[in-house]
C-alpha cells in the first residue's frame, strides 16, 4: 500500500496512468462522498481504479452539509426503521473502527414543551434510537437520558427557560464533512486508484450500446484525453441528470431534485450551551451544533433550480435561520453575529410530492445501459453501504469473480493507532516545541498522519507559526494542504482543506494572501500568480456576502454567478 500522499506531481501521473491504460476495472466519476467511497471499495476489491472529479474534491454536496453523523431520529416518525438501523450502524463504525479521528460523539438536547405525554412519546423515540443502534452493532456512544427543566437549563443556559418543561439528551456524531471525503480519495489512492480533481468528464465512449469509458478534459492545462474502463460508475449528485444526458439515446436511470439547504456559523461564546440543540420548526427541524469556537445552525429545506455549482444563499434564508433559533434563545442573534454561511444541495431522488422535504433520502443503483452505473439519492451517513451497492452493481457487469467489499474493516488514513497517539499529546507536544492544544488541534483533523504536518516543521520551523488572518491554524496545514492532499487552488485551502472561509470573522480575506504565498512554491506560482489567486478569492467572497443581502434566491443567484472560486493558471502543472 503506498503512502496515498496527493502531490502534483502524483496528479500529473494519475492522468498519465488512467489515460495510457489499455483499461481501467472500474472509472467513477464524481468525488463526492459516494463517489470517493466508491474508489476504496473497488481498489480494495483489488479492482485496478480512476477517480475523477472536475472541481475539487467534495466541492459539492459533501462539504456543505450539516457536518453530522446521524441516524436520524426524525425519520422514526415516518417508521423507516430499516434505515435508521442502518445508518446508526454505520455510525458506530465511523466512531470505532473507520474514522475515530474525524468522527466524533457530540450531545444534543431536544427541549419538551409540554408535560408527560411529549416525555412519554419523544423518550420512547429516542429509547427506540438506542436500542436500534444496539442491535445493529453500532452503539458507541452513551444513551438518552431525561433531564428537567433545571438540569436542561443548566446544560444549555441560553435556551429561555418559558420555552421548555425539560428535555432530553441524546447522542449523535459529527465529522468534517470535507476533510472526510478527502481522506477517503486519499485511502483509495493508498489502495492503488488513481485519483485526479479538477478534471471534468465532456463525453462517454461508446461501443454499440456499451459505455466502455470517458473523454476528459484536464481543466487546469485544457489537455483532453480518453480514459477507458470496463465499468464506469456515476456518482455525480446533484449532477446525475446532467452526466446522463450526455447519453445520447438513453434516457436516465433517475430524476434527482435538488433541495437548498444553508446554514449559518456563529462565535460559540454568542450561546451558552454544553450540547447542542435539536428543534422542531414548522416544516422541519432546525439543529443548533457545537462546532469547536463556533455554532453551527442550520439547516433550510426548499427546492432549488438554478445554479448547481455554487448555490447562494440569500437574505431571506439567514433571516429565516436567525428568526427560527431566535424563538429558543433568551439572548436573540442578529446579522452581526452571522461570521459564516455556507449553502448546499441536497440530491434527492424525485417522487409525486408537494415539498422537497417529503423526498425519500435512500439511495438507488441503476444501471440505464451496458457498462454504466448509476448511484443517486441517499445521506452522507450511509456513504458506505452506497458505495458498496455501485461497486456490486459494476462488478456484476464485470462478469468475473471479485471479493465482497471489505470497507467495513478497512480504517481510513489516520485511524490506526489513533487513540494510543492521542494518549501521546503531552510528549509530541514537548518534542515538537508546539503547545499542546495545536497537538490536538493536528490529531483531531489528520490522526496519526498529523506526524507528517509536524515532519514539514521539523523541516522548517517558521512553519510551525500561526497563519497571519487565521492564527487557529498552523502555517505547516496550509503547505500541507498541497504537498499531500491535492489542493490545487487557494479556495481548495481556505474553504475545504480548512475551514477557515467560515471560521474566521472576514471569511478568510485577511489569511488570503499568506496562504497563497506559502502554497504558490507547491504549485509552481509566480508571485503575480498567487497574488491573482488571492485578488479571486476576495472577489468571490463579496459576491457571496453581497448575494446574503439579496431578498430571494433568483437574486442572489445573479449576484454570485460567473464569480469563479478558482481561476486555472497556465503554470500551475
Amino acid at each position: 500500500m503506498n503512502t496515498g500522499v496527493i502531490s502534483p506531481q502524483s496528479r500529473t501521473k494519475a492522468l498519465e496512468a488512467m489515460s495510457s491504460a489499455e483499461e481501467l476495472d472500474v472509472l467513477v466519476i464524481g468525488a463526492g462522498v459516494v463517489g470517493a467511497g466508491s474508489a476504496l471499495d473497488a481498489a480494495t476489491r483489488g479492482l485496478s481504479v480512476g477517480l475523477l472529479e472536475a472541481r475539487d474534491f467534495a466541492s459539492g454536496t459533501s462539504s456543505r452539509s450539516s457536518k453530522l453523523i446521524h441516524g436520524g431520529l426524525r425519520y422514526l416518525e415516518m417508521l423507516d426503521f430499516s434505515l435508521v438501523r442502518e445508518a446508526l450502524r454505520e455510525r458506530g463504525l465511523l466512531i470505532q473502527k473507520l474514522a475515530p479521528h474525524l468522527v466524533r460523539p457530540v450531545p444534543f438536547l431536544y427541549p419538551l414543551q409540554r408535560r408527560a405525554w411529549e416525555r412519554l412519546y419523544v423518550g420512547a423515540g429516542v429509547a427506540l434510537y438506542d436500542i436500534l443502534a444496539l442491535s445493529g452493532g453500532g452503539a458507541a456512544v452513551p444513551v438518552h437520558r431525561h433531564l428537567s427543566r433545571v438540569e436542561a437549563l443548566k446544560a444549555f443556559p441560553s435556551l429561555r427557560p418559558e420555552t421548555l418543561v425539560g428535555a432530553i439528551r441524546y447522542y449523535d456524531a459529527q465529522v468534517d464533512d470535507a476533510r472526510h471525503t478527502m481522506f477517503l480519495v486519499r485511502t483509495a489512492m493508498a489502495h492503488g486508484a488513481h485519483v485526479a480533481s479538477r478534471t471534468e468528464v465532456v463525453g462517454f465512449l461508446r461501443e454499440g450500446h456499451r459505455v466502455v469509458g470517458v473523454r476528459a478534459r484536464d481543466l487546469e492545462t485544457g489537455a483532453e484525453m480518453e480514459i477507458r474502463a470496463r465499468t464506469v460508475i456515476n456518482a455525480t449528485g446533484v449532477w446525475t441528470g446532467d452526466s446522463q444526458a450526455m447519453l445520447e439515446g438513453v434516457r436516465g436511470e433517475f430524476k434527482i431534485t435538488a433541495s437548498k439547504g444553508i446554514h449559518i456559523v456563529v462565535p460559540r461564546m454568542r450561546i451558552a450551551g454544553h450540547t447542542g440543540i435539536i428543534l422542531r420548526t414548522a416544516t422541519s427541524v432546525l439543529f443548533v451544533i457545537p462546532w469547536d469556537q463556533h455554532w453551527i445552525i442550520g439547516t433550510t429545506d426548499t427546492p432549488w433550480n438554478l445554479d448547481k455549482s455554487d448555490p447562494a444563499a440569500s437574505g431571506r434564508d439567514v433571516d429565516y435561520l436567525l428568526e427560527e433559533v431566535n424563538k429558543a434563545l433568551a439572548t436573540p442573534l442578529t446579522r452581526d453575529d452571522v461570521q459564516g454561511v455556507y449553502a448546499g444541495l441536497r440530491p434527492l431522488l424525485s417522487a409525486e410530492a408537494s415539498s422537497t422535504a417529503k423526498l425519500s433520502r435512500e439511495h438507488a443503483v441503476g444501471n440505464p445501459v451496458p457498462g454504466m452505473i448509476v448511484v443517486a439519492g441517499g445521506k452522507y451517513t450511509t456513504y458506505r453501504v452506497m458505495a458498496k451497492d455501485a461497486v456490486d452493481a459494476a462488478v456484476r457487469e464485470l462478469a468475473a469473480r471479485v471479493p465482497q467489499s471489505c470497507t467495513d474493516q478497512v480504517p481510513l488514513l489516520g485511524a490506526e493507532g489513533y487513540r494510543a497517539t492521542w494518549n501521546r499529546r503531552g510528549a509530541l507536544a514537548r518534542r515538537s516545541g508546539l503547545h499542546v492544544a495545536h497537538i490536538e488541534h493536528l490529531l483531531q483533523r489528520y490522526g496519526t498522519l498529523a506526524e507528517e504536518v509536524l515532519a514539514l516543521i521539523d523541516a522548517d520551523p517558521s512553519l510551525g507559526l500561526p497563519l497571519d488572518g487565521a492564527p487557529g491554524h498552523l502555517r505547516a496545514e496550509i503547505v500541507y494542504s498541497v504537498t499531500h492532499e491535492g489542493a490545487r487552488h487557494l479556495d481548495d485551502v481556505l474553504s475545504r482543506r480548512t475551514r477557515i472561509a467560515f471560521e474566521t470573522a472576514d471569511r478568510g480575506v485577511a489569511a488570503a494572501r499568506a496562504a497563497a504565498a506559502l502554497i504558490a512554491p507547491a504549485l509552481g506560482w509566480t508571485g503575480a500568480e498567487a497574488e491573482h489567486e488571492a485578488d479571486a478569492y476576495e472577489s468571490r467572497i463579496i459576491a457571496e456576502l453581497a448575494a446574503q443581502e439579496q431578498p430571494d434566491d433568483e437574486t442572489a443567484d445573479a449576484t454570485l454567478r460567473g464569480v469563479p472560486t478558482a481561476v486555472p493558471l497556465a503554470s500551475a502543472a
